[in-house]
């Protein structure tokens, strides 16, 4: 049926831009609440046991993600040798890497209490 086709097209479409948009936030939450720097794999294990969401089975889109959060500072990483393979680059949040989250979180949530007031037809 078109209609289902189209809707799953759409919907595709608009899960892609809003992956786009909270990828880096989600990234930046894990390593906030980490005890330790991460290494790609961990962050994608620790996504996953949370469930489906933005980046379900796109493990390597969180690598660009991290590389760009890496070089804006907001994210340290460094590289260490591995017994089982290639060598792990790993990643900790930096003190600016907070304050950034804690700023991209309040514009989150102001954004997702707005969408659902509109959703729901409420006022915000």
């Amino acid at each position: 049926m078109r209609v289902v086709s189209d809707t799953e097209s759409h919907l595709k479409k608009f899960q892609k831009e809003l992956a786009a948009g909270t990828v880096a936030m989600v990234l930046l939450a894990v390593l906030a609440r980490a005890r330790e720097p991460l290494y790609g794999y961990q962050i994608a294990k620790q996504l996953e046991r949370r469930g489906s969401g933005v980046l379900a089975g796109k493990q390597s889109a969180l690598y660009p993600v991290l590389r760009n959060l890496s070089a804006a500072g907001l994210a340290a990483s460094h590289v260490e040798p591995s017994i089982a393979g290639p060598p792990r680059r790993y990643y900790a949040i930096t003190p600016l890497g907070r304050a950034v989250l804690r700023a991209w979180s309040e514009a989150w949530s102001d954004t997702r209490d707005f969408v659902d007031a509109v959703l729901k037809g409420t006022p915000p």
